[in-house]
């Protein structure tokens, strides 16, 4: 048996991201050895992929089950689960009068001149929305007590009609949360096989729509979640690994298994958030402040900002097909998530996004994708449509015989023959001038990702480098980046398994929210001192019970803010607090934040809406982004030999070199394509690239004319 100091040098911390056709893992060792691995997804049984790629980590890094001290998940489940409409039965039990909230919404659509808009289908039918007797006043008085015996007739009635899960949500709860806490107990006591979700222990702010929609959205996620985590907790444990999971949520931060079980709504977009937060510290360890974040694996792309060190963020999104943004700018769009995230724009463009042509004779990419089961054309597992990855294989962009370090063997002609029924011959086209379409087809909508997050928000992407990861991203990221003009292109080591590395070096989060309203002036701040130590204490107690030592906790204070009879809020970061004057210091803040993000100030009161303390738990043994050392099956291997590839359909076929990404060191000049296991970066002929001693590549565009 090892010793006890055996266990140290040997613990293991591993993380997972699923994708859409791949699930990234990788294993991190105390010792700083790094290892990483891709494994196909398994779309009907998602937690079987994550299984499977932690026992073939493990088995390659020699380590067992009981060497794992953590492992830290990325999860699509809650967003797949909106997609495709697969959520649980879902019912609504509201105040009197209140039923057809979710219905009317912010009374507005995402975009004035689109006369071919519909609004999104509730997630809850109107028939399971139901009402029953109470009113709390705006003051948390009681007006009409809560009727006990329809609460009782109301959830009856949605469990004969088959509702498995269902949301609370009540007028000016937020102020007085006894009815809604009532209602629990009832539901829990009587039904107790029935999911309830109360809205003030997910959002516990004012605005009703904003409230109900986001309860509605827990409810809907929160049986399939809870499944998938214990099946995924019961299939780890059989492989001996019975570490705490944590999962990563929507703000960038890890949770335990159980509060993403409880509050799923959190992590909705769970994955995408741990790129960027890896992605700001990797910005920290080059010495790069302001980076563009561009992700981009088999299903999606994504696209988010970090300006001066800091993550853009947001305390609402909204979910729903052609782009996702959160819903600071464009409202109305989709199913509404008051939760906090990060500032991510999202696009159906990926590696296995599906070409077609339309009856107009235009090329379309996405958002349709083959995934990881057919998957695209080349790879020969049933799909037959042309995607993205089909078109850079025939372009030569991709090795022509296996990807994925050889794991996964593809057939060039599948793709040739895919391509050349569904956009050649339509389009009486070459093949190769069909392939090229595609891809510049699929580089315009990453590049409206980028511009979401960047120019739509006053911001010039060309001030900025571009962070490119995720399984395609190094594939596409030079021509988007030519597209904005952006000069730098930063390529992390592990690019095609990033996600997962930037879980390694995140912190575990908890975050409390307290409604004020009221006008910001010294009085009001000096009376939300008790409610800031109430606030704390509960992020520090949540903490220790999740079990971190209190002196690696902790807090940060911050107030959402507005102007008075104005519906948009900023969170200002809160230092002070009572002090004489301090309402103005907060002034102050609030009008430069609001400056910044809306080019504009104004002079009218400001309102304080709400408190919010994040506690942050520093985990030991996170990712160094300056030190780790890979360890992979491409290590040391020197140059690949040459091949053909169209980098523009004017330039025609170039002789370009293959190397190994280990082989590169200084300056090389492109073009050049460079592998690894985990994926391929193209380097065109207007640019050049170098690695600095961790492993990053580090592309050079040339001016544009």
């Amino acid at each position: 048996m090892p010793g006890e100091a055996d266990k140290v040098t040997n613990g293991v911390r591993v993380s997972a991201d699923i994708g859409g056709t791949f699930t990234d893992i990788v294993l991190a060792r105390d010792d700083g050895g790094v290892f990483s691995l891709k494994v196909s997804s398994t779309p009907d049984a998602p937690e079987q992929a994550v299984i499977k790629g932690v026992v073939s980590i493990l088995e390659l890094a020699g380590a067992r089950g009981e060497d794992v001290r953590e492992v830290l998940h990325g999860t699509t489940i809650g967003s797949n689960t909106l997609l495709e409409k697969s959520g649980a039965p879902t019912g609504l039990i509201t105040t009197r009068g209140f039923r057809d909230v979710l219905e009317i919404g912010r009374v507005r659509t995402p975009d004035l001149f689109d006369l071919t808009w519909s609004k999104p289908e509730p997630l809850i039918e109107r028939w399971a929305r139901l009402e029953v007797r109470e009113r709390m006043a705006a003051d948390g008085s009681v007006v009409e007590p809560l009727d006990e015996d329809e609460v009782l007739e109301t959830a009856r009635r949605l469990k004969d009609q088959g509702i498995t899960s269902v949301a609370v949500c009540f007028i000016n709860a937020y102020r007085n949360r006894a009815h809604e806490q009532r209602t629990a107990e009832i539901l829990r006591s009587q039904f107790p096989d029935l999911a309830v979700t109360l809205s003030t222990d997910i959002q516990p702010e004012e605005k009703e729509y904003e409230r109900t929609s986001t309860a509605a959205v827990n409810a809907y996620v929160l049986p399939v979640m809870r499944k998938y985590f214990a099946r995924l907790a019961e299939g780890l444990r059989a492989a001996d690994v019975s570490s705490p999971i944590y999962v990563i949520n929507s703000s960038g931060g890890l949770s335990t298994v159980d509060l993403a079980a409880e509050k799923p709504v959190y992590f909705i977009s769970s994955g995408p958030a741990a790129g960027v937060t890896g992605a700001a510290r990797l910005g920290a360890s080059i010495d790069a402040e302001n980076l563009i974040v561009f992700d981009m694996g088999g299903t999606t792309a994504k696209a988010a900002l970090i300006e001066g060190g800091r993550i853009s963020r947001a305390n609402e999104y909204e979910f729903r097909a052609g782009i996702s943004t959160p819903s600071r700018f464009i409202k109305a769009g989709g199913y509404l998530m008051r939760a906090p995230n990060i500032d991510i724009a999202e696009v159906g463009a990926g590696a296995g996004s599906i070409a077609s042509v339309d009856p107009g004779g235009l090329i379309h990419v996405g958002p349709r994708s083959a995934g990881a089961v057919p998957g695209p054309a080349c790879y020969g597992l049933g799909g037959i449509n042309a995607t993205v990855t089909d078109a850079n294989l025939v372009l030569g962009m991709l090795n022509p015989v296996a990807l994925a370090g050889g794991t996964l063997a593809v057939d060039i002609e599948r793709a040739r023959a895919a391509l050349e029924r569904d956009l050649a011959k339509p389009l009486d086209t070459s093949l190769e001038d069909a392939a090229v379409g595609v891809r510049a087809v699929v580089n315009a909508g990453m590049a409206r990702a980028i511009r979401a997050v960047t120019i739509e928000r006053g911001v010039d992407p060309r001030d900025f480098s571009l962070v490119a990861f995720g399984g395609s991203g190094p594939v596409h990221a030079c021509d988007v980046a030519h597209l904005l003009g952006i000069r730098r292109i930063v390529l992390p080591n592990m690019a095609g398994v990033f996600t997962a590395a930037g879980m390694l070096a995140g912190d575990v989060e908890r975050e409390f929210i307290e409604p004020l309203s009221t006008l910001l002036e010294d009085d009001a701040l000096q009376a939300a001192v008790k409610r800031f130590e109430e606030l704390e204490q509960s992020a520090r107690s949540a903490l220790l019970a999740d079990g971190f030592r209190l002196e690696s906790i902790a807090l940060e204070q911050s107030v959402d803010l507005r102007f008075e009879n104005q519906d948009t809020t900023l969170s200002v970061p809160l230092n002070g607090i009572g002090e004489p004057g301090s309402a103005e210091v907060l002034r102050e803040r609030f009008l430069q934040e609001y400056e910044r993000v809306y080019e504009y100030r104004a002079d009218d009161a400001v309102e304080l809406v709400a408190a919010r303390v994040v506690g942050t738990a520093y985990r030991a043994g996170k990712l160094d982004f300056r030190s780790y050392r890979l360890t992979d099956a491409d290590s040391g291997k020197a140059a690949k030999g040459e091949r053909e590839v169209m980098f523009a359909r004017e330039a025609g076929w170039t002789p370009t070199p293959v190397v190994n990404r280990h082989a590169i060191g200084k300056s090389q000049r492109g073009p050049l394509i460079v592998e690894s296991s985990d994926t391929t970066v193209v380097v065109p002929p207007d640019a050049s690239v170098f690695a600095d001693e961790v492993g990053n590549l580090f592309v050079e565009m040339e001016a544009q004319g």
